[in-house]
């Protein structure tokens, strides 16, 4: 165990056992720190210099951080120690010159030393030597700008910012086609569901219990944990948000197995109270039945990586493509991009930055302005040629075009015929029952055989001029966007109709 600084505070320190703000022990001598279910990292990994004083100083420093901030906020402090040792090795470590060397490297990321000059104050306030008093007064002269905020809003970036309406709705439509035909597991429907409805962090959906699925007043709520308040520890604040019934179904299914696993596991009937404890997202291998399962319950211990919620949503595009209207190709789905999608969308309708922190459970507004100030427009009008141009890149089509009723799976059964007001527009080659608005959902389904003489083109023309008359009547751009994705469903078909028509007549 590395000799840890000479100083009365640090003497007290060394081998002692800490419990990290997670509750996980851990020895600030020690050369490796696990800190929660996500959280482990080296503490040897600095350079030779920085010295055995130095570093016995810095992890009584980190230990204190460690007890009292986030696992991931502690392990960034390491880190950006680290990084500014790498770039300074001409240099005495925590010298006055040293940091401008530094700062010169970092140039318009400069914002990177707030964090270390943030830490070296704690280090002096604590009393631990290291730390030269013309450094500190170095940094406390330096003005360090905040770091750049909200790009990928600012940019609606099709890579990485909020997600439009249509890649929405294409979205969710993948996902619940995938669980009907059991391409996709209810644990990652789940996730990917809570992901897109509530735009929560994923830190919070692995730390779920079945007790935070709350009923109330005819309606449903999540009593999410807070994370990233300053001075909480893991599940000791909540913020309740309200889900759609669809969403609080599915984790109820979800809630019902787990029950059913641990149940299994221990071999007997689960107590309620014990029951309403329960991870909704366990990790079922890591139950230890020389335990008592209440004191195993207590902590992170039972509960799903952070990362795992990262790893469902890329499993998840990877068995199912979906295409964005902009870019023609496969979305690249991250967590954060339903944050982004969810105070964009309420920007959009006029919510104040307020109402937004709170949607997003921030606990101020210095994150929410970059929403009001960039609000995105959704497109007015979609003519029939927008509408054309833009149908082959959504591919918001997923059946196949039929030159008659004839060629249709099903072509012999009336019953599969697809009506609409103007007249039969193809057949359904599902044998599965299906309550679904026809014709309207049907341009969208992986079973509906359009027919190549169907009425599309009235069909489109009826869909836009609804869209616009819906704009007309209520000046709601959100509600009358409500059926593009559809829109440019239909006139993908009315193109490949037309193809088809062409090559049918050169034949």
């Amino acid at each position: 165990m590395p000799i840890l600084a000479v100083s009365p505070a640090s003497e007290k320190l060394s081998g002692a056992v800490f419990l990290s703000s997670m509750g996980y022990e851990f020895d600030p001598g020690s050369d490796h720190w696990r800190l929660s279910k996500d959280v482990s990292f080296r503490t040897d990994t600095l350079p030779a210099r920085f010295g055995p004083e130095l570093m016995g100083s810095f992890k009584n420093v980190l230990a204190q951080y460690a007890k009292s901030h986030s696992p991931q906020h502690t392990r960034a402090m390491y880190s950006r120690l680290k990084h500014y040792l790498d770039g300074t090795s001409e240099h005495v470590p925590l010298s006055v010159e040293s940091f401008i060397s530094y700062r010169s490297q970092l140039g318009e990321d400069d914002w990177m030393l707030s964090s270390i000059r943030s830490m070296l104050n704690k280090w002096s306030s604590l009393g631990y030597p290291g730390v030269p008093d013309d450094t500190l007064r170095l940094l406390k002269k330096w003005k360090i700008k905040g770091n750049r905020k909200g790009y990928a809003v600012q940019s609606m970036c099709p890579e990485s910012g909020p997600l439009t309406d249509i890649e929405m709705d294409a979205l969710i439509s993948k996902l619940l086609e995938g669980y009907a035909n059991d391409s996709v597991s209810l644990r990652d429907a789940c996730y990917v569901m809570i992901l897109s409805m509530t735009g929560r962090r994923s830190s919070q959906i692995s730390a779920l219990k079945i007790k935070d699925l709350v009923p109330e007043n005819g309606y449903y709520w999540i009593a999410f944990p807070r994370v990233k308040q300053k001075n909480s520890g893991w599940r000791k604040s909540f913020r309740k948000l309200r889900v759609i019934e669809d969403l609080w179904l599915l984790l109820q299914r979800k809630a019902e197995t787990v029950i059913a696993d641990f149940q299994g596991l221990v071999g007997a009937e689960l107590p309620a109270h014990i029951i309403k404890e329960l991870p909704l997202f366990p990790v079922l291998n890591a139950y230890d039945p020389a335990l008592s399962l209440h004191e195993q319950l207590a902590g992170d211990f039972l509960h799903a990586r952070t990362n795992e919620v990262y790893e469902s949503l890329q499993l998840f595009t990877a068995k199912n493509t979906v295409i964005s209207e902009r870019t023609g190709e496969a979305l690249h789905l991250h967590p954060y991009r339903f944050r982004y999608t969810l105070g964009t969308n309420l920007a959009r309708e006029g919510k104040g930055e307020y109402l937004i922190a709170e949607a997003l459970d921030h606990s101020d507004t210095q994150n929410t302005g970059v929403y009001v100030k960039n609000i995105p427009d959704i497109v007015e009008r979609i003519d029939k040629a927008v509408a054309l141009q833009l149908a082959p890149l959504a591919q918001a089509f997923q059946g196949i075009v039929v030159a008659s009723e004839a060629s249709a799976k099903r072509g012999k059964d009336p019953d599969s015929r697809v009506y609409s007001p103007r007249g039969n527009v193809g057949s359904c080659g599902s044998y599965g029952f299906c309550g679904a608005l026809a014709p309207i959902a049907c341009y969208t389904c992986s079973h509906f055989q359009p027919w190549l003489d169907g009425p599309h083109e009235a069909v489109l023309d009826g869909l836009i001029s609804d869209r616009d008359r819906v704009y007309v009547e209520t000046g709601d751009l959100k509600i009358a966007a409500v059926n593009d994705r559809l829109i440019l469903a239909v006139s993908d078909v009315v193109t490949r109709c037309n193809e088809m028509r062409i090559k049918v007549k050169n034949v």
